[in-house]
């Protein structure tokens, strides 16, 4: 069994109020997740998506992770072990932005299986605007 994740990340202003979405298939069945801040980054809710549909699921599973985010995709998949060696560090030696998101992330993705998997954002693709519409509608009423 496989869990197809679609998520997404919207901010009115960086920072400013801002949302996150997430909409999780499987087996013909769906879920729909969404949630917002007051004030927060499109960063931040791009990677809260992904760890909300991840502390949705009820058992450890094989995960398609599908999002428009290089940062959250790339983060997880390519620069964490490095920062993580570098004591939460960048390559600048600074504080990695978001490093505790970063940690949550990473610990309610370890009892999957999770295949990270990038798409073209804004472009169409119905499962992808169904995401930014949760994540559009998570941060509605925080909007002025």
């Amino acid at each position: 069994m496989t869990v197809d994740i679609y998520t997404d990340g919207a901010c009115s202003g960086n920072p400013g109020p801002g949302g996150w979405g997430a909409l999780m298939l499987c087996n013909g069945e769906e879920k729909e997740l969404s949630g917002g801040e007051a004030e927060t980054t499109n960063n931040r809710m791009e990677m809260l998506a992904a760890i909300q549909a991840f502390q949705a699921l009820k058992k450890p599973t094989k995960v398609r992770l599908h999002t428009d985010s290089t940062y959250l995709k790339d983060g997880i998949t390519k620069w964490i072990a490095k920062w993580k060696r570098n004591g939460w560090r960048t390559a600048a030696k600074k504080p990695v932005k978001n490093a505790d998101l970063w940690q949550l992330l990473e610990e309610v993705m370890k009892p999957h299986n999770v295949e990270w998997r990038w798409v073209k954002g804004h472009s169409g693709h119905p499962e992808n605007e169904r995401a930014d519409a949760l994540a559009r509608q998570g941060m509605a009423p925080y909007k002025p």
